[in-house]
C-alpha cells in the first residue's frame, strides 16, 4: 500500500468515513505507523490533549482518539449522568466490554494524551450516551 494510499486509510478511519470508527492497529507490512497517523490527526484539527482539557458540557460530547501501543482506538468526551445530581466527565471507548460498558475510559485526573478535535463538538442525550 502506498503512502497516499495509507494516509487515505487513516482519513476515512478518522472521519468515519465509509467505515466503523472503533480501533485499528497501526501495524502496516510489520512497521509501525502510528506517527502518520498522528501527523493525519492533526491534518483533521485532531490535537493533543487531556480529557481536563477538553471544553465540553453535560450534553455534548467532542470525539477524540486514545494510542495504546499499536493500537488506537476512537471514543468520546462528555458527561456521564448517574443521577440528577451527579456527573462526571470522561473519554470513553466506543469499543465495549463484555459487560457493555466502555473498555477504555480515561476521567479527568489523568494525564493521559488524547486527540481531540473540539471543532467537531456536537449535541448529545445524556440519558443515553451510547
Amino acid at each position: 500500500m502506498s503512502t497516499e494510499r495509507l494516509e487515505e486509510a487513516f482519513r476515512d478511519f478518522i472521519t468515519g468515513r465509509s467505515v466503523n470508527r472503533a480501533k485499528l492497529e497501526l501495524v502496516h507490512e510489520g512497521k509501525p505507523v502510528a506517527d502518520k497517523f498522528i501527523q493525519e490527526l492533526q491534518r483533521l484539527q485532531f490535537h493533543p490533549t487531556t480529557v481536563a482539557e477538553v471544553p465540553v458540557e453535560p450534553g455534548e460530547r467532542v470525539p477524540a482518539f486514545h494510542l495504546r501501543e499499536s493500537i488506537v482506538f476512537f471514543g468520546w468526551v462528555f458527561w456521564e449522568k448517574f443521577s440528577t445530581k451527579k456527573l462526571r466527565k470522561l473519554w470513553g471507548s466506543v469499543v465495549r466490554n463484555p459487560k457493555g460498558d466502555w473498555l477504555i475510559q480515561i476521567p479527568p485526573n489523568k494525564p493521559t494524551t488524547i486527540y481531540a478535535n473540539v471543532r467537531l463538538k456536537n449535541q448529545m442525550d445524556i440519558d443515553h450516551p451510547v
